[in-house]
């Protein structure tokens, strides 16, 4: 009999969380292994992206919290109708939203996914430790978040199990960088407070200070877009900031930058950065988080430190460009890093050993 797996996220929206999904529902599948993917929220573009590749895709619809027992309701009725034996929840609203479920489905196995350690809003980690008690082990992509979920909900780092985000090193080209005049500083990611994407406003406006000639690239949208570009305006940087919205392939944003900044520091992994290492971009992030499981600092990458971050990022900028020595180092570096370390061929087989076969 197939093995019939459910992965199970709050929205497939484009993003990293969603895109892990969807690279491992395609790797997962087989001629015996059924895969299928559900979502709390709406209809998404990655749930066009998997629907497109013949994939099974539920969305739920849930627009606030006040519903999500309707949707465990809604959840337990597909994984009986569906007879899955796995349910693999990721993030904490569908964590707990399987967690509801699971209390009426004997001998169905309970997976969960912690993706973060950002620290707001507090009620998600006190919902994380209850929901944790009915998942047979938590898969996260740092140990970064071991210790951090440790700490904030008390589950032992014994129920953990680290599998590293991935991607397919092949479907990135190579990007030509620092071949023009301008250097193109880039963000990708959701413009979200937690991320900290305004930090790179007062990185470029030092970086034009010290006489650079740098752009600054904002690929993403969010609840922060509005106020970030009034904020360029107010401070006379209309010309050196563009605002491109989501990307549906994070290799047609990475073709148009010169390094990536990275100035989160509640990133559990930081799927982006091992994206721009496959394209041959330099990365200057914040040392902090999931991202310290990835970048070792002048050997692969470029790390700053909180205090100093916004004046370190405008510096490391002309230090890349003067430098090709140290870019060819942190290049080559990077990709090897991927290559060894985060393709989809080595975190598959763990991923495996995870749900068993």
């Amino acid at each position: 009999m197939a093995r019939r797996i459910l992965l199970v996220i709050t929205d497939l929206e484009i993003g990293g969380t969603p895109t892990v999904v969807r690279e491992l529902v395609l790797r997962l599948r087989s001629d015996d292994i059924v895969v299928e993917v559900a979502c709390l929220k709406g209809w998404g573009p990655v749930a066009d992206q998997l629907r497109g590749a013949r994939v099974e895709v539920t969305a739920f619809g849930a627009r606030r919290a006040r519903e999500l027992l309707g949707v465990a309701k809604r959840l337990r009725s597909l994984v009986r109708k569906r007879r899955i034996d796995t349910v693999f929840s990721f993030l904490v609203h569908a964590n707990v939203v399987a967690a509801m479920a699971a209390k009426r489905l004997p001998g169905v196995r309970f997976l969960q996914s912690i993706q973060t350690v950002q620290p707001r809003p507090r009620w998600h980690w006190w919902a994380q430790r209850w929901a944790a008690r009915w998942a047979e082990r938590i898969v996260v992509p740092s140990t970064a978040i071991v210790r951090y979920a440790s700490r904030k909900c008390g589950i032992p780092e014994s129920k953990f199990v680290v599998i590293p985000n991935a991607v397919d090193a092949d479907a990135f080209p190579r990007v030509e960088v620092f071949a023009g005049p301008k250097v193109r500083a880039g963000y990708l990611g959701r413009l979200d407070p937690a991320k900290d994407p305004g930090l790179l406003l007062a990185s470029i406006e030092w970086a034009i200070a010290e006489n650079a000639d740098v752009e600054l690239h904002y690929f993403g949208d969010g609840p922060e877009r509005p106020r970030l570009a009034a904020a360029a305006e107010r401070m006379g940087l209309g010309g050196h900031v563009y605002f491109h919205g989501t990307y549906a392939r994070p290799q047609d944003a990475l073709s148009q930058i010169d390094v990536l900044w990275h100035p989160s520091g509640v990133e559990g992994f930081g799927l982006v950065v091992i994206e721009a290492m496959a394209s041959g971009v330099p990365v200057i992030a914040l040392g902090a988080a999931g991202v310290l499981d990835i970048v070792e600092n002048q050997r692969n990458g470029l790390l700053m430190d909180l205090m100093t971050c916004y004046r370190d990022m405008a510096g490391c900028l002309k230090w890349l460009r003067d430098d090709p020595g140290l870019r060819a180092k942190l290049i080559e570096n990077g990709l090897k890093t991927v290559r060894e370390r985060f393709t989809w061929e080595r975190v598959l087989r763990e991923y495996r050993g995870v749900l068993g076969f």
